[in-house]
């Protein structure tokens, strides 16, 4: 089973990493991450994030599992 906290949320996965995930676990991950940046960006709304990179990072990270799992429906 996959492992997520908070602290490996906001890390940025590599290409290599989740291209190592199957596809049940990039699911579960995408939903997570994707759960996670509403909430950083909802919070982000009402006082500043003390790294608003972190924004940048989650929502760069959904679109790269997002587009292994496009990558892999279509093989």
């Amino acid at each position: 089973m996959l492992e997520i906290t908070k602290h490996n949320l906001f890390d940025t996965m590599k290409q290599s990493e989740i291209k190592e995930l199957s596809v049940a676990e990039l699911q579960e991950k995408l939903g997570e991450t994707k759960k996670s940046y509403s909430e950083m960006k909802m919070a982000h709304a009402i006082s500043p994030l003390e790294n608003p990179i972190q924004l940048r990072s989650a929502r760069r990270t959904v679109a790269r599992i997002a587009t292994e799992l496009t990558k892999r429906e279509l093989q």
